[in-house]
């Protein structure tokens, strides 16, 4: 299985097909305007990078991890893990990797030996990130783990229990805290501008349609569209309401007989409560065509991203006293901002923004998720 798995990964990329014309953004806009200048620039910027092993070859690391180390100021592809030597030497020639720093998944643990590696990057699916972390760790590598962090909570406890017995950092791959819309979003939803949060509204899907690749599979993927994309929406209702939920119910409804899900859910709604008041419906599906979109609605006003979580071409709409506004942000890459958030920890030795903590507490909701759409009962959390 470690050898061949990556046959089957096959991580989406939404396209967004969105208008032109956006209107300007405010102070914040001037400031995000210069941080893209000097993403642009980071490649021929001097100065000290920290390398990375990139663990896993599949199409989110070819198509997206890969070409962002071009703009990052503080990290750099040092090495590379992978099943398919063809493969890895391919993009070993292409991004300037030495031969000697490419592994596979047997001798993946002599890279302790290799001082270019400071940081691993695990990009295997979600089964498999509890082991591959705990073994870097124990090489005495920092790690960015992909989001889910783990298939369940006790896979999780054990990595953070792992980062701090080998004194190294644990981050999670929550891209989107790095980048500037839904960062943005955060700053807005959480100053008053729209008046006290009511209600936030969350939905992620896209339709599947191999019915042979590890998402589909149980014991790779812990779960169906809730594990992959219903995170984004569970992650948004987090972040935006700056608020742990207190209790969540849930309903999953599957096409009967379809050869895609025979061992996981296709569709999933769930709802939260917040301390405040707050509440959140969010929905996520492997059954429709692309949608990427959050809402939060307060006493004054609305703010809404669509697409929200997507790689690129994000879109922002606010609306306060009767008039909605385009809010237009420099495009930046979400993989360069949180690789070089990564390092920058590293460096300055401090604690990440997404840790693995972040992702312990996704996966006690989304473990209550199911067991509330299971039983038909409020869970409390």
């Amino acid at each position: 299985m470690k050898d061949s798995f990556e046959n089957e990964i096959s991580r989406r990329r939404f396209i967004a097909k969105v208008g032109k014309g956006f209107v300007a953004a405010n102070v914040a806009g001037t400031f995000l305007k210069a941080a893209a200048a000097k993403e642009v620039a980071a490649a021929d910027s001097p100065g000290s990078k920290l390398g990375w092993a990139i663990v896993g070859l599949g199409n989110l690391a070819i198509h997206e991890i890969l070409p962002a180390f071009a703009k990052c100021e503080k990290s750099k592809v040092t090495a590379l893990v992978s099943g398919h030597p063809d493969k890895a030497n391919k993009l070993a020639q292409q991004y300037g990797v030495n031969p000697k720093n490419i592994y596979n998944y047997q001798n993946y643990d002599s890279i302790k030996d290799n001082p270019e590696v400071d940081i691993i990057y695990i990009v295997l699916p979600n089964g498999m990130h509890a082991e591959y972390t705990i073994r870097g760790f124990q090489a005495g590598k920092h790690v960015l783990t992909e989001k889910p962090m783990a298939n369940t909570p006790d896979d999780c406890q054990k990595m953070i229990d792992a980062g701090r017995k080998a004194g190294r950092k644990l981050m999670v791959a929550y891209r989107c805290r790095y980048e500037p819309y839904n960062k943005e979003a955060i700053r807005i939803a959480r100053s008053g501008e729209l008046g006290p949060t009511q209600v936030i509204l969350a939905n992620n899907g896209w339709r599947v349609t191999d019915p042979d690749q590890w998402r589909l599979k149980k014991d790779l993927a812990g779960g169906g569209s809730m594990m992959d994309i219903g995170i984004y929406a569970l992650q948004a209702a987090r972040y935006l309401s700056a608020e742990e939920p207190t209790e969540v119910n849930a309903l999953i409804y599957t096409t009967p007989n379809d050869p895609r899900f025979k061992e996981v859910e296709e569709n999933i709604n769930f709802q939260l409560r917040f301390p405040s008041g707050i509440l959140a419906n969010c929905t996520s599906s492997y059954g429709y065509d692309a949608q990427s979109h959050y809402r939060v609605i307060g006493t004054k006003g609305w703010l809404e991203m669509e697409p929200a979580t997507v790689y690129r071409d994000l879109r922002m709409r606010v609306h306060r006293n009767g008039i909605s506004e385009e809010r237009s942000l420099p495009a930046l890459d979400h993989f360069t901002l949180e690789m070089d958030h990564m390092s920058e920890c590293v460096m300055q030795n401090k604690e990440p923004l997404t840790p693995g903590e972040e992702g312990l507490r996704d996966l006690k909701i989304m473990m209550a998720v199911y067991s509330a759409a299971k039983t038909g009962k409020t869970v409390k959390l």
